[in-house]
């Protein structure tokens, strides 16, 4: 145990913990997540993801501490670890009901444990949610006010978007209305999609199997040779569809909105368009965080 200057206190996470650290966990939750449960938990604590679990794996074990009051009362929790093949430090997840103090408290305490290394915080998606791949800035804004305050830089890196389902103006509302192929995918869990012209795939798509009925749409991508033919409304269509039919009452959606500068194909502006007319809504951005030593 450590005591902070705010005369805080820290120690290490106790299965006793759970109940306590679920509550913080959940008093942050966003729209169109689910709640975390127990389990989610315990996959977090291990180290592990459903998504981006490649990255995971090339993490070293995290180690997650709880902030306390003399009391004993827990405040606040916080994970880290360190990629050993950069020897870069992550804080993976941390959770403080957005009291400026405790959080600020938990940030000053994660630089510290990890020493004078380049920390990514908010890097990559955790078990504790649905694919939320970096912080949700205006949901939490203490947390980034306080990472910004403690010399993180943040890169506004996703446009986080919810729609309930199903979305009824959006053509083809059946599965059928274009042939296309379907099949499973594990990383993410789900479904892979395919509509493909003379052999080729000229559009593809991925979405999540449904949690507490929220699906995710992971991405769609029409070839460049197949664009303006309206496969990817035509797509957007079937994988929403195909999500409801499954269970989904919620749809979320992770976006970039930015084109590589050498890249301009590659420019998302269309396919967001698409998503605002199809009445999806932009609920957050998602940031990531660097702190260079």
């Amino acid at each position: 145990m450590s005591s902070l200057r705010t005369g805080l206190l820290v120690r290490r996470y106790e299965p006793r913990d759970e109940a306590a650290v679920l509550a913080l966990v959940n008093a942050d939750r966003i729209a169109g997540q689910p709640e975390t449960t127990a389990a989610m938990l315990a996959e977090a604590l291990a180290g592990r993801s459903p998504v981006d679990s490649g990255w995971w794996a090339e993490l070293g074990s995290p180690v997650t501490d709880v902030l306390h009051d003399a009391s004993g009362s827990i405040l606040g929790v916080l994970s880290c670890a360190v990629r050993p093949a950069d020897d870069v430090g992550f804080v993976l997840w941390l959770h403080g009901r957005e009291n400026s103090a405790v959080v600020s408290a938990l940030i000053a305490h994660a630089l510290a444990a990890l020493g004078r290394r380049t920390v990514s915080a908010f890097e990559f998606a955790t078990a504790l949610s649905l694919g939320l791949e970096g912080l949700p800035s205006n949901h939490r804004p203490a947390t980034h006010k306080a990472l910004t305050a403690a010399g993180f830089t943040g890169r506004d890196l996703w446009r986080y978007m919810h729609a309930g389902l199903p979305l009824t103006d959006l053509p083809p509302a059946g599965l059928h209305a274009v042939p296309h192929l379907v099949s499973d995918c594990e990383d993410p869990p789900g479904k892979h999609l395919e509509i493909r012209d003379g052999g080729a795939p000229a559009a593809e798509a991925t979405i999540g199997r449904p949690v507490d009925g929220i699906g995710v749409l992971w991405w769609i991508s029409v070839a460049p040779t197949a664009r303006r033919r309206g496969l990817g409304r035509a797509l957007l269509g079937i994988s929403l569809g195909l999500l409801h039919d499954l269970g989904a009452r919620e749809v979320i959606l992770f976006v970039d909105d930015d084109a590589p500068a050498n890249h301009p194909e590659r420019s998302r502006a269309a396919a967001n368009r698409m998503y605002d007319r199809a009445g999806l809504v932009e609920v957050d951005r998602l940031f990531s965080f660097t702190h260079r030593p």
